[in-house]
């Protein structure tokens, strides 16, 4: 099974980093279920900005940790590459 880590831009710009099985489920739960963060619960509607494929839950869970800590510009970059 693949796993995929995602950023969300929320709607007061800020970003979310998460990790799923199914891209466009986990996107609609953020934006109209009550399965979606906590985080972006309160910032709806968010826009997925950037998925990657990764092959397990723990490499996505490794890779998910290693996006949380960039700042906010190397987001971005990670974005736009």
């Amino acid at each position: 099974m693949s796993y995929f880590v995602y950023i969300l831009k929320c709607s007061d710009d800020t970003l979310y980093t998460g990790i799923t099985t199914d891209v466009d489920r986990r996107v609609d739960e953020h934006n109209n279920s009550d399965k979606g963060a906590k985080y972006t619960k309160i910032r709806r509607p968010v826009t997925l900005m950037y998925t990657e494929e990764v092959e397990d839950r723990s490499s996505a869970s490794k890779r998910e940790y290693a996006i949380k800590k960039l700042t906010r510009n190397e987001k971005k970059g990670l974005i736009d590459a």
